[in-house]
């Protein structure tokens, strides 16, 4: 109510309704006409309280205003979480992900010096598994070699006996065979 006194003591004391003709307080002015109207609308929204459920209004909407900034804020606040979540998660994954490629580096790295020393080792037993074939046939070939040779001495030998044998030495030989022979099995 006290907000309404002062535009009214305003609405008096104005200088246009002073420069109608006739009495101000009279009806035929229609300038205090309109100040009894205008006065009688303040008062009906006065009576009604339209100033304070305006304010009301107004203290409601700005209250609401208020939750929904602070919802924003909190929002907001969720939201920076979230992010700062994401974030830690997205560096957690990146150094995950260069643990991993390490890792596989160093298996890739392993993997290939025992693939060499298999390599290695594999080409040891190939070099061995030749060089015994190599002795195994050279030993074959100096048996052979040595087979030959003692065949073709005794082919030499009997044939240089039989040319220098005459039926007498024969004969002694055949003895001396039968008595060393009888000498061993007694």
């Amino acid at each position: 109510m006290k907000k309404l006194i002062l535009p009214a003591v305003f609405a008096l004391s104005a200088t246009p309704a002073l420069a109608a003709s006739g009495p101000f307080w009279s009806l035929g002015n229609t300038d205090f006409v309109v100040l009894l109207g205008f006065l009688l609308f303040l008062g009906v929204l006065a009576y009604f309280k339209v100033p304070g459920m305006l304010g009301g209004m107004l203290d409601k909407r700005a209250e609401g205003i208020r939750d929904e900034l602070d919802e924003a804020r909190k929002l907001r606040e969720e939201a920076q979480t979230l992010l700062a979540s994401y974030e830690r998660k997205s560096r957690e994954v990146a150094e995950q992900a260069e643990r991993i490629v390490a890792h596989a580096k160093q298996e890739a790295e392993l993997a290939a010096e025992q693939a060499k020393e298999d390599m290695k080792a594999s080409v040891a037993r190939r070099l061995a598994a030749a060089e015994s074939q190599i002795a195994s046939a050279e030993a074959s070939a100096v048996k052979e070699v040595r087979d030959s040779a003692a065949r073709v001495a005794v082919l030499a030998a009997q044939d240089v006996v039989a040319g220098e044998m005459t039926a007498a030495s024969a004969s002694t030989l055949i003895d001396d065979a039968i008595a060393e022979v009888g000498a061993k099995l007694h």
